[in-house]
């Protein structure tokens, strides 16, 4: 296990997504991008900001999918550069920010893909409120299922100490505790999907 800190965070995954060597694993992971190309579908969108793209796994998905712009943000100056060097991801803009310093001039799109950043942010709600400002017209939002991520962490001995709780991982919820954290905001839910271990939700603020 390594774990990457910039600045006191701990910044991209900490087991490596984009080529699992479990095939549990694989087979979860895989679940999760058919989901998301699924909601993908739905939104038939010509520019998409991705907020915390990490290592680029899910970029490479959208870049795929989407044939206008794609714009993609994260709090790790190592990360960015890395993507920004990376042949396949060169018509990406990538943008080195914070979820709590983007502003609507700058970083809104038709549509904001923003996966497994929340369950990391000190301020949730904030971070939450950074999105809203944005008026995008879709959102496509996920986190771990808890306590179901936990317990599968623990069943394959990893975290033991931490209760399976990922480092990193500051916040959590459940699959309902989750949406209602969202409509408190002034989100609307348009389709909540729970690819095991997660829960995506599509839909838009009102």
């Amino acid at each position: 296990m390594t774990i990457h800190t910039e600045k006191g965070v701990i910044v991209g995954n900490i087991e490596d997504k984009a080529n699992p060597t479990n095939p549990v694993s694989a087979r979860l992971i895989r679940s999760f991008d058919e989901t998301l190309i699924r909601l993908l579908g739905r939104i038939g969108t010509s520019a998409i900001h991705e907020v915390g793209c990490g290592e680029g796994r899910l970029t490479r998905i959208l870049c795929d999918l989407t044939p206008g712009r794609v714009r993609a943000s994260d709090i790790s100056e190592s990360l960015i550069a890395r993507n920004r060097n990376s042949g396949d991801l060169s018509g990406v803009d990538f943008v080195c920010k914070s979820i709590y310093d983007l502003t609507a001039n700058d970083d809104s799109a038709d549509a904001v893909v923003c996966c497994e950043v929340l369950e990391h942010l000190d301020h949730p709600k904030r971070g939450l409120e950074a999105l809203k400002d944005l008026s995008a017209e879709h959102y496509i939002l996920s986190v771990p299922r808890e306590p179901i991520w936990r317990l599968l962490n623990m069943s394959r001995g990893k975290y033991l100490s931490r209760f399976g709780n990922t480092p990193g991982h500051l916040n959590h919820w459940s699959s309902s505790g989750f949406v209602e954290f969202l409509k408190a905001a002034g989100f609307l839910p348009v389709a909540v999907r729970r690819p095991l271990p997660w829960t995506m939700v599509y839909g838009h603020f009102g």
